[in-house]
C-alpha cells in the first residue's frame, strides 16, 4: 500500500501543472478560434490568376459595380500574399505543375474556388488530350461556382459561401501537400518537357 510519504511532491505538482495548462489552452482556443475564423473570413486576399473567359467575369466582380471590397476581399498578384485562389479556366497538363507550385506558395490556411465549368470538369474541352478534368485533381477545392462563364453575382455568392464555411470552421485547416505523381499523367508531362 502506498502511503502519503511515498508520493513525490514534485511529480504531483508537475502533473497538476500539465492538467491546468491543458485546460487553459482549451479555454483560450474556445474563446479565440471563433474570433480568428471571423477575421480570416472577412479578409480574403484573392490571387488574381486569369486563365480564360471566366477571368473577365472575375475582374468585373471585383469592380465598383459589384463592390467586392465590402466583403473584405483584396486582389493581389502574387501567391505569397494570398489565401484564396480562384481558378477560372481549363487547366492543361502542361500548366498543371506550375499551378500546383503557385498553390504551394500560398500561405496557410489556403482556400480554393473553382469558377466555371472548365475548372470544375474540363468544360467544352473535357475530351481533349491536354486538358485536366477538374482542378480538384491537383488540390482540394472548397467551393464550386458553376456556369460557363458564371456571372459576377454567382462568384460573389460562392465567396460568401466560402466565408460562411470559414466561420463555421469547416475549411481552413492546415493541409498536407498532395502527391501529384499519379494525377499529372507522367507520359504527358514527359512529352511536354521535350
Amino acid at each position: 500500500m502506498v502511503g502519503f510519504s511515498d508520493v513525490d511532491p514534485a511529480r504531483v505538482v508537475s502533473h497538476t501543472t500539465t492538467v491546468v495548462m491543458g485546460r487553459l489552452r482549451d479555454l483560450i482556443d474556445a474563446l479565440t478560434n471563433p474570433l480568428l475564423r471571423w477575421g480570416a473570413a472577412q479578409s480574403l486576399w484573392i490571387y488574381t490568376l486569369g486563365i480564360k473567359c471566366c477571368a473577365i467575369e472575375m475582374m468585373s466582380g471585383l469592380t465598383i459595380r459589384f463592390d467586392a471590397d465590402r466583403f473584405g476581399m483584396l486582389p493581389r498578384s502574387t501567391p505569397r500574399q494570398c489565401d484564396l485562389m480562384v481558378v477560372n479556366g481549363p487547366i492543361t497538363y502542361k500548366f498543371a505543375s506550375k499551378m500546383k507550385t503557385l498553390y504551394d506558395q500560398m500561405a496557410d490556411p489556403k482556400y480554393v474556388i473553382a469558377m466555371g465549368d472548365c475548372s470544375i470538369c474540363g468544360g467544352p474541352f473535357y475530351d481533349s488530350y491536354s486538358v485536366m478534368e477538374g482542378v480538384d485533381k491537383l488540390f482540394p477545392v472548397d467551393v464550386y461556382v458553376p456556369g460557363c462563364p458564371p456571372r459576377p453575382e454567382t462568384l460573389i455568392d460562392g465567396i460568401l459561401k466560402l466565408q460562411e464555411k470559414i466561420r463555421r470552421g469547416e475549411v481552413g485547416r492546415y493541409r498536407i501537400p498532395q502527391d501529384t505523381h499519379g494525377v499529372l499523367r507522367p507520359a504527358a508531362l514527359a512529352e511536354a518537357k521535350r
